[in-house]
């Protein structure tokens, strides 16, 4: 008596087709493997020069805020009623914070420059803008002295005190001290926010030199 073959398994069969594509398949990606990085070695190469990078970087963010400072204006104002037979007299101290920021709107091709020979770009930075004071008058502090201050002489010296608090900040803000941190602060911040981009564009040796329009180009 012959023995009657079984029929092929199709699960079989479709094992044996999934073992015999994957050398195809790794021999594929090879290709495309080396194909990328051959790409990446001859034809990404960056060309010409960063500053446009450097723009698009800038137009990104029309204002930076580069420092802040916190202060405390101690400030005293007077009040004075009926043909001052009552005087009134208060000191606070007032926290504010003040903060320092570059308008980057006006940054061009104009204030970039690019030295291929060393890798260098400079940048021109305008003058840092001090903000207005923002003062945190639930946390100031009033010392008032007076026999009868009445609630109109009250507001009358908190609104006096605030607006020398404000003057006061606002020339604070101003001094050499603060205004040499804020542009130490402003140096850095264009360097760290155009480190990214540039790397991203394939510029990863670039040297950022800034420097401020009052300031004298090195030599």
């Amino acid at each position: 008596m012959s023995e009657t073959s079984s029929p092929p398994d199709p699960e079989n069969g479709k094992s044996l087709a999934r073992v015999q594509a994957v050398p195809w398949l790794l021999f594929i990606l090879l290709l495309a493997l080396c194909a990328w990085l051959a790409q990446k070695a001859f034809w990404d190469q960056p060309d010409g020069n960063p500053l446009g990078t450097t723009l698009i970087a800038f137009e990104k963010q029309n204002s930076l805020t580069v420092f802040s400072a916190q202060l405390a204006p101690v400030v005293a104002a007077n009040d004075s009623r009926y043909l001052g037979t009552i005087t009134s007299r208060q000191v606070a101290v007032i926290p504010a914070r003040v903060d320092y920021k570059l308008d980057l709107s006006s940054m061009n091709a104009n204030r970039l420059a690019w030295d291929g020979k060393t890798e260098t770009l400079t940048v021109r930075l305008p003058q840092v803008a001090v903000g207005k004071p923002n003062l945190d008058e639930a946390r100031a502090q009033y010392f008032r002295e007076g026999i009868w201050i009445t609630r109109d002489a009250q507001e009358s010296l908190s609104r006096k005190n605030t607006r020398l608090a404000e003057k006061q900040a606002l020339e604070q803000a101003n001094s050499p001290v603060l205004m040499g941190l804020a542009r130490g602060a402003a140096k850095d911040a264009i360097r760290q926010n155009l480190a990214i981009p540039l790397a991203v564009a394939g510029f990863d040796n670039v040297t950022v030199t800034v420097r401020f329009d009052e300031e004298k180009e090195t030599p």
